[in-house]
């Protein structure tokens, strides 16, 4: 196994408590503490974890898991790679075939990553209001260094968060996604709300500085304008016409708009 992290490398609960006083005058709610076992994710190194959690995210976005793409997905070089799976082969936390899949013990372990990573967003956004573009990076330091009892406290600070702000699922939390479709299949004249963007869109700064700077944040109402030929959108996003390339299409989900219960006379 690899060298767990000391105390001096992870964010303790003691910090948190101090951060959450600051930022909101108050003190930490009661109640979810103790609520969730240990995680013993510290057992292994930073790079077991990150490896993991890309497996995972390759996974939820229902592409095939192969030694090529976590490369790609990593930004690390293909014999990095192999030499990794391999190691983490021999931990049993994947198996590696024709593809690559976790086991029930790389499992939990990229749950939790996952879980931490998109609550560290929540509360970089929510709590700290660091802006919405810049959170993906910062949750990336966090994520492997949040303690059992922080990440109990986020839950509580949090009040349960369902998704991270770019609409992805909390392990965990209970959430029940509505039905989606790629924003690239939205119909002429259709308006439909964008729930999710993917981890792979996160990914790229870029792009995300262009989807807060355009409004296309969960939530906003999408309209199809026109399509190209080769697969582009311009949609309408608050009155202003957006442009959308294919690529960031195909990873833009939409839903139709959540309808307000009215309350029976």
């Amino acid at each position: 196994m690899s060298k767990p992290l000391t105390g001096d490398e992870r964010i303790d609960a003691v910090t948190f408590k101090s951060i959450v006083g600051q930022v909101t005058g108050g003190t930490l709610p009661a109640g979810l503490i103790g609520r969730y076992p240990p995680r013993m994710t510290s057992t292994y190194s930073i790079r077991y974890r990150e490896y993991a959690e890309a497996i995972w995210e390759i996974e939820e976005e229902g592409i095939p898991v192969i030694q090529a793409r976590i490369a790609d997905w990593l930004g690390v070089s293909r014999a990095s790679v192999s030499e990794m799976v391999r190691r983490m082969a021999d931990e049993d936390l994947l198996t590696a075939g024709d593809g690559i899949e976790l086991t029930e013990q790389g499992r939990h372990l990229a749950a939790v990553i996952v879980r931490r990573h998109r609550l560290a967003e929540r509360f970089l956004s929510d709590v700290l209001k660091l802006p919405w573009d810049k959170v993906h990076a910062e949750a990336e330091v966090w994520e492997t260094t949040i303690s059992d009892q922080v990440e109990e406290a986020m839950w509580a600070v949090l009040e349960d968060p369902k998704t991270c702000p770019h609409g992805n699922p909390i392990p965990g939390a209970g959430y029940k996604p509505p039905k989606m479709k790629p924003m690239s299949e939205i119909e002429l004249g259709e308006s439909l709300r964008l729930e999710r963007i993917s981890e792979e869109l996160e990914l790229d700064a870029e792009m995300m500085k262009y989807l807060d700077d355009s409004g296309l944040r969960p939530d906003a109402l999408v309209e199809l304008v026109q399509r190209d030929p080769h697969g582009a959108l311009t949609v309408r996003v608050n009155g202003s016409p957006v442009g959308v390339g294919k690529f960031a299409a195909d990873r833009l989900f939409v839903s139709e708009p959540r309808r307000s219960r009215v309350p029976p006379p």
